[in-house]
């Protein structure tokens, strides 16, 4: 099939490349459209206690929870002075119509409520905002933020806080964070990539692949969009995958279609179209399988209830399965109708040095060479170091967003700040009590009261056999101490009826069981895929098992760091961020899919230039070291531009995406490095033959349809090795 279509391409490439652009340019027109289609919310999980709570909360009796905090201040004014009031009145009668269920301001509120803080100078107004999902209460905060700020005539400074002033902070911040990063990322990128390709023409064409993955991808996610909730924060994996894995597949379509070029003669008029034939079975083929591992690996978030996770996924897919088909269509088709003039514009130290096509020599290969002599003590070396780096995440803990994950200095972060000068930090619980008798509920509230720790049980609403209680204690709703209080609460039972518990702390307890729930079924469809896809690719069940056990290696060598910076605190002024003592439950989740796609790409490259030299020669020794050395800069190179990529990312001043930035790019580099380059020789000189071992059924399943590196031109294996394939 890819040796076909490299045929076609070779044949009809100018029909190709305009086919290409002229679908790229509706999808442009399209895609951009996206995000106006797109939701800010999908944290939550539709079917946990929490936001059951929330529905029959609002059901029963409203919206009752406090969703924004306006703090308002004055240095020269109290809260009891005429003037004050007046100016707070007056911006609560103009507040936005539609946008709250509720607003309590100070002057309104019982003397002990605290809604004035110490010192007198500032006062709050709690508002409960309309609504049935994340997705609707920021859009109505959206519109009623501008009608809480007080006018300059009042005197009054503004702060908002609570949950959805942090969204929306998050998604403002978020994306200029995005617009920053390619900002810095793609100019970097392409100076690199000239450094490495040491020509100007081709230097600029993993951009264009890149750029035509972008657009291509945003336009499939407003199709997707039109079927279900997809998150704004998708827009930022499309960035990240659709650049980065852009610049990998056509780094090494780029380098095979010149290998195979500086093998033809100058003077052949079959050069060019041949070379685009053997590129497209060798290079394209991998491509091929590394986008569909990349893409499975990304479907896995589809299986999270959480809108947030899913839609990760869905941007994911898009990007992966768009910078795929681009890297097989639109630029083989340019290279085909550039030729030799793909090297048009060389440096001038690169433009008298041919092209490199030793397969055993070269520094990679003496790497490979000098690891393969002590294979055990590199296996072993390497594995404790990746372990001693990944031992901190023994100790993770978990939470979700709060307004630390904000900079110092965004609105949402100094607004929770300042509501230290109300009092100490408390956080709160929401209890639905339904189908109990008035007795019973007070009985049941008097269990609650007694707990360790809370501070006040209160009633908010009755009606009915139902009521609303809301319990409170000390401290930050992420801390353990409060998810331990939600588990406690959650165990005290009414004598008669039922009772859900709800609220901040809630959320997250159910969120991170929810996660721990679906990640079993994660791991299993990313191994059952990867494993498929990796067997048709090389006709082995051992590379596969292998292939996931040197990926885990990595990712969780990536995920001790991150939890060493970011749980623990230490870095955090040179990275500038206020730790949170714990790692946002989602983030690791999206770290695992992307990490784990990426690390089979590198798989894959490496692995089918070894394959290809094995089937030639059935000498694994010498295949492996020839792989390492075809591919060892190639995919060094493809590790550097996606790091700036990735890099860019953790200059962003939104934690979690800082996170993620730090814990890709140190999973990247180790990966590219230390796994492929020592750790991968190392094994694969181990097992010997057994790296190609397969089942006797399977084994000749594969030698009649096996997708085999170089396609149709590939020799098959030596008749010497076919014990190897054959089972035991």
């Amino acid at each position: 099939m890819i040796e076909r279509w490299g045929a076609f391409v070779a044949r009809r490439a100018l029909a190709v490349l305009l086919a290409g652009l002229a679908v790229a340019v509706a999808a442009g027109a399209y895609g951009f459209g996206v995000f106006d289609h797109l939701s800010q919310g999908g944290f939550d999980d539709k079917g946990s206690e929490s936001a059951r709570e929330l529905v029959a909360e609002r059901d029963t009796f409203g919206n009752q929870g406090v969703d924004v905090v306006a703090i308002y201040s004055s240095p020269d004014r109290v809260a009891t002075d005429p003037e004050f009031r007046a100016a707070v009145e007056q911006i609560v009668a103009g507040l936005a119509p539609g946008t709250t269920s509720t607003v309590v301001p100070y002057y309104a509120a019982p003397p002990d409520a605290g809604l004035v803080s110490d010192d007198g100078h500032s006062a709050q107004v709690l508002i409960s905002l309309t609504g049935g999902s994340q997705s609707d209460f920021l859009a109505n905060y959206d519109d009623l933020e501008p009608t809480l700020e007080a006018p300059a005539s009042s005197g009054l400074e503004t702060d908002l806080a609570g949950a959805f002033a942090v969204f929306n902070d998050v998604n403002e911040i978020t994306s200029e964070d995005l617009a920053r990063a390619e900002t810095i990322s793609m100019p970097i990128v392409i100076l690199l990539a000239l450094l490495i390709f040491g020509s100007l023409v081709a230097a600029t064409m993993p951009a264009l692949v890149g750029l035509l993955a972008m657009v291509g991808a945003l336009a499939l996610v407003r199709v997707i969009s039109n079927f279900t909730d997809v998150s704004v924060f998708s827009v930022n994996v499309i960035s990240l995958l659709g650049i980065g894995l852009a610049i990998d597949y056509a780094l090494f379509v780029i380098s095979r279609f010149r290998e195979e070029l500086a093998l033809r003669p100058v003077d052949d008029p079959e050069a060019v179209p041949d070379a685009i034939r053997r590129t497209m079975a060798t290079a394209g083929r991998t491509v091929l399988f590394s986008g569909l591992t990349v893409a499975a690996a990304m479907s896995s978030l589809l299986i999270f209830p959480q809108a947030f996770l899913r839609s990760m996924g869905y941007g994911g897919m898009a990007a992966v399965l768009v910078a795929m088909l681009a890297a097989l269509t639109v630029l083989p088709a340019t290279l085909r109708l550039l030729g030799r003039r793909v090297d048009a514009g060389r440096l001038p130290w690169r433009r008298h040095r041919p092209v490199v096509v030793d397969d055993a020599h070269g520094r990679w290969a003496a790497l490979a060479r000098g690891v393969m002599r002590r294979p055990w003590l590199v296996i072993v070396g390497t594995v404790a170091l990746l372990l001693l780096i990944a031992s901190p995440f023994l100790g993770v803990k978990w939470g979700s967003v709060d307004y630390r994950v904000l900079p110092s200095d965004a609105p949402a972060h100094v607004a929770a700040e300042k509501l230290a000068e109300f009092g100490p930090e408390t956080s709160t619980a929401s209890l639905l009590v339904q189908g109990a008798s008035e007795a019973d509920v007070a009985a049941y509230a008097e269990q609650v009261a007694q707990v360790d720790g809370v501070l006040a049980v209160q009633t908010v609403a009755a009606k009915g056999d139902d009521t609303l209680l809301r319990v409170s204690w000390a401290g930050n709703s992420q801390t353990e101490a409060s998810q331990e209080m939600v588990q406690q609460l959650r165990e005290i039972e009414p004598d008669s009826g039922s009772v859900l518990v709800g609220g901040l702390s809630a959320n997250t307890v159910d969120l991170i069981d929810s996660v721990g729930s679906h990640l079993i079924y994660m791991g299993l469809i990313v191994a059952g895929v990867m494993l498929v896809l990796l067997f048709v690719a090389f006709g082995s069940v051992v590379l596969p098992f292998k292939a996931i056990v040197m990926n885990l290696l990595s990712i969780t060598a990536s995920f001790g760091i991150i939890t060493w910076i970011f749980s623990s605190g230490h870095l955090s002024g040179v990275l500038d961020f206020t730790p949170q003592g714990f790692l946002d439950a989602t983030n690791p989740i999206l770290m695992l899919a992307i990490l784990f796609g990426l690390s089979m790409d590198y798989e894959v490259f490496l692995l089918s230039r070894i394959r290809e030299q094995y089937d030639r020669t059935g000498d694994n020794d010498l295949a492996v070291v020839t792989g390492v050395q075809k591919t060892g800069r190639i995919i060094t190179s493809a590790a550097v531009l996606l790091a700036v990529v990735i890099g860019a990312f953790a200059l962003s001043g939104i934690v979690f995406m800082k996170m993620l930035g730090i814990g890709m790019l140190v999973a990247l580099l180790v990966d590219a490095t230390i796994v492929r380059g020592v750790l991968v020789p190392a094994t694969m000189k181990v097992l010997g033959p057994w790296n190609w071992w397969a089942p006797a059924p399977l084994a000749r399943w594969w030698r009649r349809h096996g997708f085999r590196e170089g396609g149709e031109d590939a020799s098959p294996p030596p008749a010497a090795r076919e014990p190897e394939t054959a089972g035991v």
